[in-house]
């Protein structure tokens, strides 16, 4: 059985050119994907940020006397950061803490709105908070293939690919065969136990990859490749789990259009629940 795609060159430059910084589209460039396209690829991924009860967003404003005029708000990949920079918050400034909440947002919402105001310069930026274990993680991974690790900055990602033929894993996900990129190493190393379990004579043949987020993103609207659309963000397994519970507990799963129960603002709509790829190698050509 095969599980692998080869890697084209827009999907290899996933493993350089690192860059970080605010999430913002460069409107100079035209996209390889579609905007609705780059949108589709971010929506089931629930990101959180620390907002009032109407979804407004709490933001650092830059102090009188500063150069830069932009302001800025954290987005963070794992809700128990978000949670214990709350109560932090709570302890340092109780009375402004009181009024704000960890919301869940569609990572597509925090996209679209920086694609939105990427012309303004005095429009809010958004500051993507990784979770420090997979940063530690992504790091020893670079190490361990000779790449510089003390370089990366930025959100990690993990992909598995072969060391023999340079292709990428796939999977089965519905009729079709995707790229599962994961939010955790933990989660893709599970993935890579059940492939190996299926076909064990991959187990010395899959490496796992590391690129950031931010890298990622800019891939999509800048790089001109099929496979891109093949792409899957799998969130990580904390933040499914979290999201399941925002479901209604009769009736199973909501439809589509359906509210969640604890449904914040318009602004801040949890994702739909992401369900982990399921694992089936494809059959050798």
């Amino acid at each position: 059985m095969q599980s692998f795609i080869r890697r084209s060159a827009a999907l290899a430059s996933l493993v350089g050119g690192l860059w970080f910084g605010s999430l913002a589209a460069d409107q100079t460039q035209a996209l390889a994907l579609t905007e609705p396209q780059v949108v589709e690829r971010l929506r089931a991924v629930p990101v959180f940020a620390i907002t009032d009860a109407n979804g407004t967003p709490l933001v650092a404003t830059p102090e009188a006397g500063q150069t830069e005029t932009t302001s800025v708000t954290g987005v963070f990949i794992s809700r128990q950061d978000a949670q214990q920079f709350l109560d932090n918050l709570k302890t340092q400034q109780p009375q402004l803490a009181n009024n704000i909440r960890v919301t869940p947002v569609s990572l597509a919402e925090v996209y679209q709105l920086a694609v939105a105001n990427a012309n303004n310069s005095t429009a809010l930026n958004f500051y993507f908070v990784p979770m420090r274990q997979q940063v530690e993680s992504a790091i020893t991974v670079l190490e361990r293939n000779g790449q510089n690790g003390e370089d990366f900055e930025g959100v990690p990602l993990f992909f598995a690919e072969s060391t023999r033929t340079g292709g990428y894993l796939t999977i089965q996900q519905g009729d079709q065969r995707v790229i599962p990129i994961f939010f955790s190493q933990e989660d893709l190393q599970g993935m890579m136990a059940r492939v190996t379990q299926q076909e064990p004579t991959l187990a010395s043949q899959i490496r796992i990859q590391v690129t950031s987020l931010e890298n990622l993103i800019g891939i999509l609207q800048q790089e001109d490749s099929e496979d891109l659309n093949r792409i899957v963000l799998v969130p990580p397994r904390e933040t499914l789990d979290f999201i399941r519970t925002l479901q209604p507990a009769a009736g199973g799963q909501p439809r589509p259009g359906q509210s969640p129960a604890a449904r914040p603002s318009p602004a801040a709509r949890p994702a739909p629940a992401a369900q982990p790829p399921a694992v089936r190698p494809s059959p050798t050509p």
